[in-house]
């Protein structure tokens, strides 16, 4: 094949094959592997030029084929495992290495989880260099059929025919691949799906443009349309939001989360919470029988005024529901500072540096640092380490099992 017009033909030309052991596993659950140049001067300081092949495991010998060369690694294409991990299962999904959705299901679960511990503790080492134990990962209760929300997608029709409604082939940007099921979704979902697709198949002409379909996955079944209201409980709490907008999409797990979030933020005699992005009050009120006073704050008004309502509907008269701007989050907050413990649950980008100062100028006293993507976490720790706060500890929590995706909770207290 004609190699793409940007290929760069150093240190290896397009669809060179080789031969490598994989070594280890990188936080985007990528195979690694070292090999040997001819030319010195091109390798690294570890003992060889960092091919990264997907769907591999540490242990193994493949054969790949080199579909890119960046400055200081290549990226192959794996072709043939030559010596299998002894931790290599079978995929239970027939679309698993097409589908850009898992990255672990050739791997045994608990071996998913040592991989995701250790590179958990890779990240705090070299983002932000701490050096200490990461907890072993608290495991989801259900290992498949454990994800409520599914957004599949498809693309413009062509002549008045949709084509796959699926997620992103492996490594690309646009190819769709088609996914008439999902092992990690929950059963309603999968159940549903045959009839959404065949609904929008139907309706084919009326789309103008691709779009991005909803089943969302509920008390009462599953939801299509993204702006009714549904209901989720978690413990004997009850929680209505838009079935659009964000909520955790493992119930199975959430309740040890919840608990666990709760445990850690009200210790050291803390009687106030702040619950920084509170969404429609997961943490806010699952955490609210453990302090005097709670205060959630949210910069959408829309999401603030349904954990009003959830507070109002759980009987939980002492949380309080803020909507802020994003300049000015705790303009409203009278807590003692000394007696105040923050929940923190960004998104996927982390603490922008506006929230960050002033979160430094509140200086709670004890933070709970909830988040979906650890390199941005361990990011944020070089701030609030300065700022003079300890990590006291890291738990992850595997809400997506099969998947590179984790929660981490850290616990930090000022120094």
């Amino acid at each position: 094949m004609r190699p793409p017009r940007k290929f760069k033909d150093t240190p290896f030309p397009y669809h060179h094959e080789l031969t490598l052991e994989i070594t280890s596993l990188t936080n985007l659950g990528v195979g690694l592997g070292r090999v040997t140049l001819e030319s010195t001067s091109e390798e690294d300081t570890d003992g060889g030029w960092v091919v990264f092949v997907p769907f591999t495991l540490p242990g193994e010998k493949v054969r790949a084929r080199i579909h890119r060369n960046d400055s200081n690694c290549s990226h192959a294409d794996l072709l043939e495992v030559l010596v299998p991990s002894p931790d290599r299962v079978e995929a239970s999904c027939p679309l698993f290495g097409q589908c850009g959705g898992c990255q672990y299901q050739h791997l045994s679960y608990d071996k998913q989880l040592e991989w995701k511990r250790q590179q958990v503790a890779e990240l705090a080492r070299h983002l932000a260099g701490l050096e200490m134990t990461v907890l072993p990962p608290v495991p989801s209760p259900m290992e498949w059929n454990y994800r409520s929300k599914l957004t599949p997608h498809f693309a413009k029709p062509r002549n008045g025919e949709i084509g796959p409604i699926g997620f992103l082939a492996n490594g690309t940007r646009s190819r769709l691949i088609d996914v008439p099921q999902c092992p990690i979704a929950v059963e309603s979902i999968n159940e549903a799906l045959p009839g959404v697709r065949k609904e929008v198949r139907d309706r084919a002409k009326s789309y103008k443009k691709g779009a991005t379909l909803l089943l969302r996955a509920h008390e009462d079944g599953v939801e299509t349309n993204h702006r009714a209201v549904v209901s989720e409980k978690v413990h004997d709490l009850t929680f209505h939001f838009l079935a659009g907008d964000f909520f955790q999409n493992n119930p199975f797990i959430l309740p040890s989360f919840v608990d666990y979030v709760a445990e850690e933020a009200s210790k050291d005699g803390c009687s106030h919470l702040v619950d920084a992005y509170c969404g429609s009050g997961l943490f806010a009120l699952s955490l609210a029988r453990r302090f005097e006073q709670v205060a959630g704050v949210e910069v959408s008004e829309t999401s603030a005024d349904f954990a009003r309502r959830n507070a109002e509907l759980n009987g939980l008269g002492n949380v309080s529901i803020l909507a802020a701007s994003a300049e000015e989050i705790f303009k409203d907050i009278t807590f003692p500072p000394g007696e105040t413990a923050m929940v923190i649950d960004p998104p996927r980008k982390g603490c922008n540096e506006d929230f960050l100062n002033q979160l430094h100028h509140f200086r709670p006293k004890r933070l709970v640092y909830v988040s979906c993507n650890p390199a941005t976490q361990m990011r944020d720790f070089q701030s609030l380490t300065k700022s003079g706060y300890r990590v006291e500890k890291i738990q992850p929590f595997d809400l997506f099992p099969q998947t590179r995706h984790l929660e981490c909770v850290a616990t930090l207290s000022l120094a």
